[in-house]
């Protein structure tokens, strides 16, 4: 064995013990620790001839590497629908880590710790209160779980005309409708070689709306004169969290064929509050559904997981088992990842997401998604309050979509909110709402607080005065 690689077998406990005091030291700072930063180094460091050892690594890392690093996982990090990791999933991912498996089997003698991907996608049907007509797995995160659900919707469609597109290519023009799709929807589209500009845009519901107008939707199907189609939905926009009406499009899909997508990256988990859950009602009828677990869940990055009828099983492999390793038998009782899903290899990323959900169980998350809704209503009304900024649509669940008031303040949106990230108290992210530059806001982190909002409107109001 080489020196350095037997130093560090042999010193392993110790190593672990610092990283994992480096890591406390990280997280219990994480109030100083800014939310942005302009810190940056020379990326074309020299690969050293005989090797550090890790504790000459992990030293380094700190002067070097973590100075670059901010305080996502923490509580003023509102950019982008960012969860913050909870103690229990930290536990499930450093023991993915450290056990290290390749997830793909449930009945092998190399390992069968698929089991635990399946037990853990059985404890989030319970938790979103979905039917086990669903079968699922983890991905990396919404554009591959929208990718594997697409995926799956191609084949379908082609088999409406007796074609393999897996195998053969696409050879019919693909049929795509959506209203509000998020951009993960439509780089996957790109990613399938549908084509990330070949959908049909459906009208959205008048009076500030993003979610699709049933009426449009239907005259549209209709155009189609009874050709298949994918419609692609949304739980919850990114600019507002508007949802799709769901029993309507089910009561559309009695008398029309195409394949029911749901983009619920995010909204999906107001399934889990009494409050909030009529905004799924129907959405067991779906084909297919994607939700992240590093936003609402609180796990870390990477983890996300896709949901798909157990009826279109067969349809899947077809989409993604290795052609030199087809399945024999029942594909359900033979069941394996390594042919239902993109990846090839795979760590054990459903722990985190495991013992999330037996340390906390449905009440800890219920009371998470409705903590965090309250917060965006108290962010919005201290917003309104102040009498300097103007919601641009209403708070529907946990983004606040706003901007500074009046047309002539629309050219400081941008430098207000650069200035404001660049005070490293919070993080936020722009975007345009019916032609207007905005600001928007996601409260799903566990660790935000009502002074979390104190601290971030004086900043907001300090730099209107500057401004």
């Amino acid at each position: 064995m080489n020196s350095i690689l037997q130093q560090d077998l042999n010193n392993f406990e110790n190593i672990l013990e610092k990283a994992k005091q480096q890591g406390i030291d990280f997280l219990n700072n994480l109030e100083n620790i800014p939310t942005s930063n302009k810190n940056t180094l020379d990326p074309k460091r020299s690969l050293n001839e005989l090797g550090l050892g890790s504790d000459e690594a992990l030293k380094e890392f700190k002067d070097r590497l973590a100075p670059l690093l901010v305080s996502s996982p923490g509580p003023r990090y509102w950019g982008f629908v960012t969860g913050g990791s909870t103690p229990a999933s930290i536990v499930g991912d450093w023991l993915a880590s450290v056990y290290d498996q390749n997830t793909q089997s449930v009945t092998s003698q190399g390992g069968n710790s698929a089991l635990i991907e399946l037990e853990t996608i059985n404890l989030l049907l319970q938790l979103l209160e979905l039917p086990d007509s669903f079968l699922g797995g983890f991905v990396t995160g919404a554009t591959m779980s929208n990718f594997t659900s697409l995926a799956v919707a191609r084949q379908w469609f082609g088999k409406q005309f007796g074609k393999d597109f897996a195998k053969n290519g696409i050879s019919e023009t693909i049929n795509i409708l959506t209203a509000t799709p998020h951009s993960s929807s439509i780089k996957s589209l790109s990613m399938l070689g549908i084509g990330s500009q070949n959908y049909t845009v459906v009208k959205t519901i008048e009076g500030n709306r993003e979610a699709l107008d049933i009426a449009d939707l239907e005259e549209k199907i209709k155009a189609l004169n009874g050709n298949p189609f994918i419609l692609i939905s949304s739980a919850g926009t990114v600019n507002t969290a508007d949802f799709d009406d769901f029993e309507a499009i089910a009561a559309l899909k009695e008398k029309y064929n195409f394949w029911w997508h749901i983009d619920g990256a995010f909204g999906g988990f107001a399934a889990v509050s009494e409050k909030y859950k009529h905004y799924v009602k129907g959405w067991e009828r779906a084909d297919s559904i994607t939700i992240d677990c590093h936003k609402w869940l609180n796990v870390p990055y990477e983890s996300a997981f896709y949901l798909i009828k157990k009826d279109h099983i067969n349809l899947q492999i077809e989409t993604f088992q290795n052609s030199n390793a087809p399945y024999l038998g029942n594909p359900l009782e033979n069941f394996n990842y390594l042919n239902v899903l993109p990846e090839n290899s795979r760590r054990l990323r459903a722990l985190p997401v495991w013992f999330s959900l037996i340390a906390y169980g449905k009440e800890g998350f219920q009371d998470l998604i409705e903590k965090s809704t309250s917060l965006a209503l108290h962010f919005g009304n201290a917003l309104i309050e102040d009498g300097n900024f103007e919601l641009l649509a209403p708070i529907r669940l946990n983004n606040v979509c706003f901007t500074l008031k009046g047309e002539h303040n629309q050219e400081k949106v941008s430098p207000f909110l650069v200035a404001l990230n660049d005070t490293g108290k919070v993080f936020l992210t722009p975007t345009v709402y019916e032609n207007k530059k905005g600001i928007r806001a996601s409260f799903v982190n566990w660790r935000t607080t009502e002074n979390d909002i104190k601290i971030v409107i004086e900043e907001m109001k300090k730099l209107l005065l500057e401004l």
